[in-house]
């Protein structure tokens, strides 16, 4: 499975990046407009200007090797077009996102012909994803969380898609997005997602266990103890 980073936080892309286990990273304006405002603030050691949403992502993309997804904020189709040409050319490693929608479907279909990479993103049923596969997005973002919150089994929702992904052979990646708590990203994993989106806390929280801590403890105790005779 593949790990994205779902933040827009260049410090700590960089900092996870060095662990060698990012091999993307997914945007959205919420995101954007939190470090936009970080930076003109002048937070964490940031310059004190802020940066263009160009910026941003094409800090990122310098930054990490692999996808990059950047949103467009148009609502018709033809203005996402316009929108996702200007986006794709930023970097090389740019995917646009586009929302499920009658009018993000037409744009997916004229930007997919023209070899544009695309993540459609807010699907929360199957059906939405069966027509995004269709059309042959490079990824899909099943949201869970939010499902989640509103009572329903977000985790199926994974399942589903990559059931009808596999029947019919569809070449869209499944990108699960929207986690609530750590765990769910290894049952995203076991469920068959290609990818997961996640916070960067939650790298920290998949890393850290009191198993491994107090079994180094014990083995650095016992070298020590080793070392005094």
């Amino acid at each position: 499975m593949k790990i994205f980073l779902d933040t827009a936080n260049i410090a700590e892309i960089r900092r996870l990046n060095e662990l060698g286990i990012v091999d993307g990273v997914t945007t959205n304006p919420s995101w954007v407009s939190k470090e936009n405002r970080a930076s003109r603030e002048g937070k964490e050691g940031r310059e004190g200007k802020g940066k263009t949403f160009k910026e941003i992502v094409q800090e990122i993309c310098k930054e990490v090797k692999g996808p990059v997804s950047a949103e467009a904020t148009a609502t018709e189709a033809s203005a996402m077009i316009k929108e996702a040409r200007e986006i794709s050319g930023w970097a090389k490693n740019v995917v646009v996102k586009l929302p499920t929608t009658a009018e993000g479907l037409k744009a997916l279909k004229a930007v997919s012909e023209e070899g544009i990479k695309t993540n459609m993103t807010l699907v929360f049923s199957a059906n939405q994803a069966l027509l995004v596969g269709k059309l042959n997005a490079t990824y899909v973002s099943p949201f869970i969380g939010r499902l989640y919150d509103a009572g329903y089994d977000g985790m199926q929702l994974i399942k589903d898609v990559v059931a009808i992904y596999r029947n019919y052979k569809f070449r869209t990646q499944i990108l699960a997005a929207s986690f609530r708590e750590p765990r769910e990203v290894a049952e995203a994993a076991i469920a068959g997602a290609d990818v997961a989106t996640i916070k960067p806390e939650f790298v920290d929280q998949m890393l850290k266990n009191p198993f491994t801590d107090a079994g180094l403890k014990a083995f650095l105790d016992s070298w020590a103890t080793m070392a005094k005779k």
